[in-house]
């Protein structure tokens, strides 16, 4: 999550449990069909860094479907921070790394991550500025190895159309409590990934009207 936390109570729900990890029922609800989905776009070993882990629920999943694979879960929140090393801690796996604190929505990111091999985000382009968009994917452009791939899921405006009364709601929800945020249009997420040197790859239509987006930058 970045640093704007005060949203919906829509846009971010989770629930402490007595050893300090946060249940997320979105969370629960769609891993896994992002492990199915990302079977068919990860590399078969390199490293993977997540941007906005948030509860950890994801990457702890992720780290124990993919093995051959090191997840590096990031998050500006300190008790999801706190969450997502609970998960660590429980899941004792070797290929599953402690908690950074970054912030992607800020510029100069990219020299604090290395050079992974895969960076994934998930429901967090909705809940952030254009601008915060922007330069993320301009950081994560910088970021990546050559050969490597920005993966990027969540709700989308298709073309820059609203498709669903279900996401025309959550998206005034959003824009109500900060004008800012909102939905971004999925035509406009690959033009920015294009302008600072990623083309667009494939397109993954998920549960719920979601999507994941794969940008790849090249060799």
């Amino acid at each position: 999550m970045p640093r704007r936390l005060n949203l919906p109570d829509s846009a971010s729900v989770a629930t402490p449990d007595t050893a300090g990890k946060l249940f997320a029922p979105s969370a629960a609800r769609n891993v896994a069909p992002l492990i199915d989905a990302l079977k068919d776009l990860l590399p078969a070993e390199g490293e993977v860094l997540e941007i906005a882990s948030g509860t950890g629920q994801h990457i702890a999943a992720y780290a124990e479907a993919f093995p051959a694979l090191t997840w590096r879960p990031t998050e500006i929140d300190t008790t999801r921070r706190a969450s997502i090393q609970a998960y660590v801690n429980e899941s004792s796996l070797t290929n599953l790394a402690a908690p950074q604190d970054l912030d992607a929505t800020a510029p100069g990111w990219a020299a604090q991550v290395g050079a992974p091999d895969v960076i994934l985000l998930s429901n967090l382009l909705h809940l952030i500025s254009t601008t915060e968009a922007q330069t993320l994917i301009a950081e994560a452009a910088k970021a990546l190895a050559p050969g490597g791939q920005l993966l990027i899921y969540g709700p989308f405006k298709r073309d820059g159309v609203l498709v669903s009364e279900g996401d025309q709601r959550f998206d005034a929800d959003l824009r109500a409590q900060d004008p800012e945020i909102g939905y971004k249009s999925d035509t406009d997420v690959d033009a920015f990934a294009t302008s600072h040197g990623l083309s667009k790859g494939t397109l993954t239509e998920m549960p719920a009207n979601n999507l994941l987006l794969q940008q790849k930058k090249p060799l």
